[in-house]
């Protein structure tokens, strides 16, 4: 192991030794610790190793999967009864938050650290992750979208043969955990099985990974059906998928969940309750909550202290972080490295290095801390990660002259910011440089020399790297290829990165997700559609579904290429292989259809959205009212409007305009006014009615718009005056001066002042036309308001 990550592990393990025994309090300082590191930069390096990308798609609104099951076991989660009715959308306000607060407050302390066994968090054996039945399992999860109920029975069979720990293992071995949350709930309505407690937290633990939190809560609801002891580290594993969800106000309810369940705190639910806090940007509330645990007698510890240092830097008050740094000692708690890595990594991403140098030494006088290996890995991991490849390389040479060994980790991050700052020669330089030290560049050095190149367009190049590597002994994995294959396409050569797809097995990679994502943009932009389409279906086979960013912007340029029978089509095939589809994917075939004139077509996709439980929404009936109301189909256009009112759904200020439009296009005043009553009693929009008079004036029905005047002057705005004058200008046109002069004089009676230059025009329209006592009593009006005129 890399002596950067031994470091790594033996810190951690120092600092956890203090946390009460309980692995999960470390929570909070794992996860500053590691954003602190550069954990984007690291992540990514380690992602490659392991040859896959770490991808934060995460949506609670996932389709279903395996197609073929029958209905009473079909692989997926049925679970609408445990839904929540206290899962609510965020609203302003904290309210909620303070009475949170309060069962913190309410608590005596006493107990809070009885002894318990620890089954929340535990490691899993390499061994278990390759054991045969477990390697059989997933292989059949892999097959979901191809499944008959042979396989199901199959699954049904391995699944009373796993052991709890195996069944953890299965879960911990997908990538998407949208599929092992599936495979959960699959496994637990089976017959002759229960899960075992560590089953529950395991699940709980990847879902805190993700923003499934209602699948969380869920979980933990099963938990109480089932008489499984709910402990703190299972409520604190849904606070913080609530909080990556951006629910702060659900992820401070578990704890009144807690209370309701009689479970009493300890520190680590509150360092989590912190580490929520100052996530979502609640500084304050989370200074006040250090506070209310210290009156429960819950003493705060290095992790509560260093997540609102945490809080500090990322509301850019960074003197406040070094203050609180400078009173932990008089608290009892001193503070570590991680206290200091903290602020560094802030002064890092600003480039003040020499602050950064000054810290250093703060950390040796006043806390004795000596900086190591693991202080200029941090520094270099931070200034890498936001692009500051020079400065990295100044601290890089400074740790090397002090003794210090950076590996080849540390290199490669120093390197892959050189080349997304496109300073190829720098980087070049750098690696040659790693070879003179006996260090030599491994997978990971090269996929960002390739990178670099690709970003320069030297394809040729990245081609030539690819090469040495294997000269080298170093293996390209499907990072490598996938950022070659990018490169390709994004350099109008698609059709080669296909090929490499079809050979990938010649040369022992494998494609995953996101190399088929890149290849089958890459040739939708090249305008290839048929092998766009044949590429998706391609990789639906192997198991990996497109999300419905992807299926949209293939539909798109189906449609813009004139072939929206094709998208439909590819609509329903990626519907039926259990793809995620949503409301977009289905708007963007009906506009195609609208857009091409079949208008039936796209009412039949409506009916479709049903069936499929896809719920149409303002943006699909606004496209469709306005394709009806294009071919005068007005009637047909209101019904859909009137139905999409009844569902509840508000219409958008699009759907104001497109009614608008529509029905002044046609001269069909009076409907429209009715529908647009209808329309403001579900949702007021204030400017409805000056938009009326200005597409009237616009198709030329003035009559229609001067009897709307009355109810656009009601509130005398600047925008009613733009309305007025834009009324004015179409009677010029006309010729109907009389009619300007009128509409003048009831901007004038509602204090409202015409522009004077268009009134000027209204004036001597007026003489022309025989009416100088109107031409003169309107330059009068402005005279009393002690404006000048000509």
């Amino acid at each position: 192991m890399a002596i950067l990550r031994l470091n790594h592990y033996l810190l951690r393990k120092a600092l956890a030794s203090r946390f009460c025994g309980n692995p999960l309090s470390c929570i909070a300082l794992n996860l500053s610790h590691y954003s602190v590191l550069g954990s984007d930069s690291t992540a990514s390096f380690e992602a490659q190793c392991k040859g896959k990308f770490n991808t934060e798609n995460f949506n609670d609104g996932f389709g279903k999967m395996g197609h073929g099951f029958s209905d009473e076991s079909r692989f997926v989660a049925s679970v609408d009864d445990d839904l929540d009715e206290e899962d609510e959308v965020e609203e302003n306000g904290s309210s909620d938050i303070d009475e949170s607060f309060e069962f913190i407050s309410s608590f005596d302390g006493n107990g809070s650290n009885k002894q318990r066994e620890n089954i929340a968090r535990f490691e899993i054996d390499e061994s278990e992750f390759r054991h045969p039945i477990v390697r059989e399992v997933c292989r059949l999860i892999s097959l979901r979208s191809n499944w008959n109920p042979k396989f199901e029975e199959n699954l049904r069979h391995l699944l009373r043969s796993l052991n709890p720990r195996l069944v953890c293992a299965v879960l911990r071995s997908q990538d998407d955990e949208r599929i092992a949350l599936d495979f959960f709930y699959w496994a637990d309505r089976q017959w002759r099985y229960r899960h075992d407690a560590i089953v529950y937290y395991t699940m709980l633990d990847i879902l805190s990974k993700t923003r499934l939190c209602q699948g969380a809560r869920r979980i933990l609801r099963l938990m109480t059906r089932r008489g499984i002891e709910r402990s703190p580290e299972a409520f604190s594993y849904v606070m913080v998928s609530y909080s990556r969800a951006g629910m702060l106000r659900n992820a401070l309810r578990i704890l009144t969940l807690m209370q309701k369940a009689g479970v009493e705190p300890d520190l680590s639910i509150c360092n989590t309750a912190i580490y929520v806090l100052v996530k979502g940007n609640k500084l304050e509330k989370a200074l006040r909550f250090l506070e209310r645990m210290k009156v429960a007698g819950i003493e705060p510890d290095i992790v509560s202290y260093n997540c609102l240092i945490k809080g500090y830097c990322d509301v850019h008050r960074i003197d406040d972080a070094l203050e609180l740094i400078a009173e932990m000692p008089f608290k009892g708690c001193p503070p570590d490295k991680v206290s200091y890595y903290t602020v560094m990594a802030f002064l890092c991403k600003d480039r003040k290095v020499e602050e950064v140098k000054r810290l250093m030494e703060n950390m040796v006088q006043n806390s004795n801390l000596i900086p190591d290996q693991v202080t200029y890995n941090t520094l270099i991991y931070a200034l890498s990660k936001h692009g500051h490849a020079d400065d990295a390389l100044v601290f890089l040479r400074e740790a090397e002259e002090k003794g210090f060994h950076i590996d080849k980790v540390g290199y490669s991050a120093v390197v892959d910011s050189f080349c997304k700052n496109k300073n190829i020669d720098k980087a070049k330089s750098l690696v040659i440089d790693m070879y003179s030290k006996g260090c030599n560049p491994d997978v990971v050095t090269y996929t960002a020399i390739i990178d670099g190149f690709c970003r320069v367009g030297k394809i040729d190049e990245a081609k030539k790297m690819l090469q040495q590597m294997y000269k080298h002994g170093c293996k390209p994995n499907t990072v490598t290829y996938t950022v070659l294959l990018n490169g390709l396409c994004h350099n109008g050569k698609s059709l080669e990165a296909r090929e490499m797809i079809n050979v990938s097995e010649e040369h022992w990679w494998t494609p995953n997700a996101i190399t088929y994502s890149a290849v089958m943009h890459g040739l939708r932009r090249e305008g290839k559609l048929s092998e766009a389409c044949d590429l998706t279906r391609e990789m639906i086979e192997k198991g990996f579904l497109p999300n419905p960013v992807d299926i949209n912007l293939l539909i798109q340029s189906l449609c813009r290429n004139q072939n929206v029978v094709g998208a439909k089509k590819y609509l329903e095939e990626c519907l039926h292989k259990g793809c995620a589809v949503n409301v977009v994917n289905f708007t963007s075939v009906i506009y195609g259809f609208c857009q091409i004139g079949d208008l039936d077509a796209a009412l039949s996709m409506l009916e479709d959205m049903y069936l499929s439980n896809k719920h149409p929404d303002a943006i699909t009936y606004t496209t469709l009212f306005d394709a009806l109301g294009k071919k005068s189909r007005l009637d047909e256009a209101s019904e859909l409007i009137v139905k999409m009112l009844g569902k509840g759904i508000d219409p958008t200020p699009v759907t104001y305009r497109a009614v608008i439009h529509r029905f002044c296009q046609w001269g069909r005043v009076d409907d429209m006014m009715k529908l647009l009553e209808k329309m403001i009693a579900r949702q007021p929009f204030k400017t409805v009615y000056n938009q009326v008079i200005e597409k009237l004036c616009y198709f030329g029905n003035r009559e229609e718009a001067e009897k709307l005047l009355g109810k656009v002057l009601r509130t005398a705005s600047k925008l009613d005056a733009k309305t007025c004058h834009i009324l004015i200008e179409s009677y010029l046109i006309d010729g109907n001066a009389l009619s300007a002069y009128k509409v003048a004089c009831q901007m004038f009676r509602r204090n409202l002042i015409p522009d004077l230059k268009l009134c000027e025009k209204v004036t001597k329209k007026l003489v022309l036309d025989g009416m100088p006592a109107e031409a003169d009593d309107l330059m009068l009006r402005f005279v009393e308001r002690g404006i000048q005129t000509e």
